[in-house]
């Protein structure tokens, strides 16, 4: 997987295109991203001892991990990674246009 919890990504294809957020979760025996403020669904919930009201609940839905890219904050859009390391380095991703390496945040 490409992508880890933490990551700052951007959703290149479907009906949230363009959409930047911060990943939530990976889901990765469905192959499928959550990620905070995209793919919002509405959940109508029964009132339990938590929630005593019960209702209409907004939470994040799931993307497609192949629908998604890391976002390189030097290049300004989304790029694929590489994994490198150098000589006694710990393995860490890079950019593959500009070489900066991405963190998670």
């Amino acid at each position: 997987m490409h992508v880890r919890r933490g990551d700052t990504v951007v959703v290149i294809a479907g009906k949230e295109k363009g959409k930047r957020g911060k990943v939530l979760r990976v889901l990765s025996k469905k192959e499928r991203v959550v990620i905070e403020r995209v793919a919002m669904v509405k959940r109508h919930t029964k009132p339990t001892q938590q929630n005593t009201k019960g209702g209409i609940v907004e939470k994040e839905g799931s993307v497609a991990i192949s629908s998604v890219q890391i976002w390189c904050g030097k290049c300004e859009s989304g790029v694929r990674v590489r994994n490198s390391e150098g000589e006694g380095q710990k393995k860490q991703r890079v950019c593959v246009k500009c070489s900066a390496q991405v963190e998670a945040a």
